[in-house]
């Protein structure tokens, strides 16, 4: 592996294990990561689950080959503390928030399993291509321990491609792996081949799995360093990363031009006392006021 100058945060590295027909991608979030969370003051259960989940679309996001596309990924349930999650990607820009019940939130402990903090629900994985306008969707339920093995079911059940995701999150910093078995390449055997066993995929497993989550949020490991210790034994191949960070779309003339084409007396029904419209932005929590009769 080519030792490259790369930034420890907020950015998210493609390698590829091309004698083991395994490919991947790395990332670690600080100061976006932080941008973000700070928007909304969530309790610390409902930061570290959007802290996963930023990094599981860090890594989704960064497979688009269409760097105009977006890649959104949603968990909606019912029956625990959470019952809407939405992050999306964009060009290296991420978003994300959660919608929550704080009082049901205040009846779990202070590190709540995945059931208790989602109840019954499904995660969707959804991918826009800009250019080509084609639009694919996954959608798995949302079971296990974590949101890493709900990525594992989304790739064996709508991508059959056997695949490894590991999280870690610490303090203001968030890291994850993804890497995936490709038995001949891309352009090789079919996908539903790779359900058979491969000694290769079980040799970049094996050593997958030895990362620590502690390793994954350490802001003072270079994430080639990370990639080698995992990899010694093998060649891996580290292209020219994405630089992330905080992208919200919310624009005050997109805000003011979809109000204004709302009937008058449904932009009255929704002004306070003083004639004003708010609108905000459950991503950024920014807040749009417009005056209902000049909307």
């Amino acid at each position: 592996m080519t030792a490259m100058t790369t930034p420890p945060l907020d950015h998210v590295l493609a390698f590829t294990l091309p004698d083991r027909h395994a490919r991947g991608r790395i990332v670690r979030l600080g100061p976006t990561l932080d941008t973000i969370l700070s928007a909304h003051g969530y309790p610390p259960a409902i930061e570290r689950v959007l802290a996963e989940a930023l990094v599981l679309t860090a890594l989704f996001g960064a497979t688009l080959k269409d760097k105009e596309g977006q890649l959104t990924l949603q968990a909606q349930t019912k029956g625990g503390a959470i019952d809407l999650l939405v992050c999306d990607y964009r060009g290296g820009e991420m978003r994300g928030y959660v919608r929550h019940d704080a009082d049901r939130l205040a009846e779990l402990p202070a590190e709540p399993s995945l059931f208790a903090l989602f109840g019954t629900g499904y995660l969707a994985v959804t991918f826009d291509q800009a250019v080509s306008g084609e639009r694919y969707q996954g959608i798995v339920p949302l079971t296990g321990a974590s949101l890493a093995d709900a990525a594992e079911s989304y790739f064996a059940q709508s991508e059959q491609i056997p695949s490894l995701v590991r999280i870690g999150v610490g303090g203001d910093v968030a890291g994850g792996i993804m890497i995936q078995h490709l038995p001949e390449g891309e352009e090789g055997r079919e996908r539903l081949h790779t359900r058979l066993d491969h000694p290769e995929w079980e040799h970049v497993a094996a050593l997958a799995q030895t990362v620590r989550p502690a390793e994954l949020a350490d802001s003072a490991l270079p994430l080639e360093t990370l990639l080698w210790r995992l990899f010694n034994e093998d060649e891996v191949r580290v292209s020219e990363g994405v630089a992330l960070s905080r992208g919200c779309r919310c624009d005050p003339d997109h805000v003011r031009n979809v109000i204004g084409q709302m009937p008058l007396e449904d932009r009255q029904a929704m002004a306070d006392e003083d004639g004003l419209v708010h609108v905000d932005c459950a991503f950024c929590a920014s807040r749009f006021t417009l005056e209902a009769m000049a909307a």
